[in-house]
């Protein structure tokens, strides 16, 4: 009756099943958080796997959608073919009523066809939605969209239940290919007399060789007798059993987070520096976390529902219990949030529920001694470069004073030459000598790291484009000829 789109329907739903599962995963952040913090998790190479998190569930993100479009052209082609091919040997097998039933009828009413197509509406959104040009331009569309796969798992539960689907359940009484002379065939055929002498009752034994078949047996191959009618029923919905854990561990680990963030922080200063940057810093109770580390920020009065990670750049200590972060407005969240802190900068608010991601394990590297810093940094415009260079020159400044002056290697690189001149001229001249126009020449930089550190482990940590990423990925992964060893990091929010 259905053919290769049963084929195509069934085996593109265990896919779907499976990445239904996966792709909740990734999302319990406080899970790998745990499991990253773990001694049981020694690797430092599965830690960093844990931390691509967020391109696993881009992954089975892309999958279903690739398998939602094979499963819905699938069913497309059976509802198509329950209509045509209408069997009235087998009632219990036909989703259609009649033989030219409107295939539309079974998409739009029964269950399994309405929870379908809305379901596709749903994940069309959800993935328009995902695309980094509505990310970048609106980030709310894409966050408040992303938060209906809720309504996408519910449908999909309900989905399943409507039993479409069926299989027989008496195979023994009724083998496929059997034949069963009910009384209809009685009325409408004459049965040999050896033939009702030999079987007078239902059998599904073979006809013994030396007994002449009847003739409508033979052009059936019909080789064996039934003792009832076939028997069909749903198949039990095996969606529950692949996403209602995952779904269940999502949900309480939200639940969690909810509770655990829901104590304040106190904002004790705001600092606008230029190029749209902002900095906030802020004091919570029993608030413990290393540098490296980054923490999600939601506000409330901004958001109800949109929380985004940012790196700490400033860490609570044993005297000091300070912690901030620096912000770049580009946003309709970071517009919001700096116009409702600039307004209450002034005050002791409590807006801002946060809570720490990621743990670092005991592994050994506190024997670990830190030589020398290689930092690069690429800026695009004087603007930016004049906020952070403040804070470059006050290190520079204390390095000279420990007698350390090339314990950190800084270089900068500027793009924008309008405007040099006078940056010169004025109060980063400790970092006249560092600084340098145009793009690094990563290739160069590396083999002369490498010279100077032979046969050492190198850690390269890279924050910033994918593109700048990619090149320092590959280059860290080649050989050199000096016997240096570059092990890669990318600042991943997971």
């Amino acid at each position: 009756m259905l053919g290769l789109g049963l084929c195509v329907s069934r085996a593109s739903a265990s896919v779907l099943n499976l990445n239904c599962c996966l792709v909740l995963l990734p999302m319990c952040r406080v899970l790998l958080a745990f499991l990253r913090g773990s001694q049981k998790v020694a690797s430092r190479k599965t830690r960093r796997l844990l931390d691509k998190s967020k391109t696993f569930h881009v992954t089975c993100g892309v999958t279903i959608c690739v398998f939602s479009v094979l499963h819905v052209a699938a069913h497309l082609v059976n509802a198509l073919n329950f209509s045509e091919n209408y069997n009235e040997d087998f009632l219990a097998l036909n989703a259609a009523n009649y033989r030219g039933e409107d295939p539309r009828k079974l998409l739009f009413a029964t269950v399994p066809g309405l929870t379908g197509v809305i379901m596709v509406l749903v994940l069309f959104l959800m993935c328009t939605a995902s695309t980094y040009a509505i990310r970048v331009s609106n980030y709310d569309i894409f966050w408040y969209t992303h938060n209906l796969f809720f309504v996408f798992y519910m449908l999909l539960m309900l989905h399943v239940s409507g039993g479409v689907l069926k299989y027989q359940t008496n195979l023994e009484e009724h083998p496929p290919g059997c034949f069963n002379p009910n009384k209809t065939l009685r009325e409408n055929m004459t049965v040999p007399k050896a033939f009702e002498e030999t079987f007078p009752d239902y059998t599904t034994e073979p006809f013994p060789e030396d007994l002449p078949v009847p003739e409508p047996f033979v052009q059936n191959n019909f080789t064996r007798i039934c003792s009832e009618e076939p028997k069909f029923q749903s198949h039990f919905p095996e969606t529950w059993f692949w996403i209602s854990g995952p779904l269940c561990l999502y949900c309480v680990e939200r639940l969690y987070r909810y509770i655990r963030s829901n104590k304040p922080v106190t904002i004790t200063s705001v600092i606008s520096h230029p190029s749209n940057v902002l900095e906030v810093r802020m004091v919570k109770d029993d608030f413990k976390a290393r540098p490296g580390q980054y923490v999600i920020l939601h506000c409330p009065r901004v958001s109800a529902l949109e929380s985004h990670p940012f790196t700490l750049t400033m860490c609570p200590t044993d005297t000091k219990a300070t912690f901030g972060v620096h912000l770049k407005v580009v946003g309709d969240w970071t517009e919001r949030f700096r116009d409702l802190l600039l307004l209450h900068s002034n005050q002791d608010t409590e807006i801002l529920p946060i809570f720490q991601q990621r743990r670092y394990p005991n592994d050994g590297w506190k024997h670990y001694k830190l030589r020398r810093l290689y930092f690069i940094w690429v800026c695009r415009d004087i603007e930016s470069f004049r906020w952070f260079a403040d804070l470059l020159c006050i290190l520079h400044d204390k390095l000279w004073q420990e007698n350390r002056p090339d314990y950190i290697n800084i270089q900068l690189y500027l793009s924008q030459t309008d405007g040099i001149q006078k940056i010169i001229g004025e109060k980063y001249q400790a970092l006249n000598s560092r600084l340098l126009i145009g793009r690094p020449r990563w290739k160069l930089l590396l083999d002369e790291i490498a010279k100077c550190n032979r046969q050492k482990t190198i850690g390269v940590f890279c924050c910033g484009p994918n593109k700048i990423s990619k090149i320092l990925h590959k280059l860290s992964n080649s050989s050199n000829s000096y016997g240096t060893r570059f092990e890669y990091n990318k600042e991943s929010f997971s």
